[in-house]
């Protein structure tokens, strides 16, 4: 069994409610300003709006969750063993780098983190929080020097 440490899901499936609550807010305010309230018109448009959210949370939380535990870290798709953890302090990032998870670049609105593996090689690791990702891996890769 292995321990969370740290963990960013990407999105919260809370977001498919925001089409149809637009909906019911819509329909409200033909209610309140007197008008015909078109109950199909806005149960389309709660629908279609639920319907082509459902798709893009998805995606956010397959490609850009992140998750450290006591036994690996996953970013996105791509998972590393804790024990090819070398190093997540003074690690610096040469041009070129390559990005875990499987993109050509650090997503947008998030952090990059420089990471050196038992191999030598340095990969860049990326989160919203990249303190507390790097406090986590940091963590990892000291227990994991304990334990070899």
């Amino acid at each position: 069994m292995s321990d969370r440490l740290y963990a960013e899901s990407g999105v919260s499936w809370g977001a498919v409610v925001w089409g149809p609550v637009f909906a019911v807010f819509g329909a409200l305010f033909e209610l309140v300003t007197g008008g015909p309230v078109h109950v199909v018109g806005w149960l389309l448009v709660g629908v279609g709006l639920c319907a082509i959210t459902v798709p893009w949370v998805y995606a956010r939380r397959r490609f850009l969750s992140l998750e450290v535990t006591t036994k690996q870290l996953r970013q996105g798709r791509e998972k590393v063993p804790a024990d090819q953890l070398a190093s997540v302090t003074d690690v610096g990032a040469p041009v070129g780098t390559r990005v875990l998870g499987g993109g050509w670049s650090v997503p947008r609105k998030y952090d990059s983190l420089p990471v050196k593996l038992a191999d030598g090689s340095v990969v860049l690791a990326w989160a919203k929080d990249v303190e507390a990702l790097r406090d986590a891996l940091d963590r990892l890769v000291r227990a994991t020097r304990k334990e070899a």
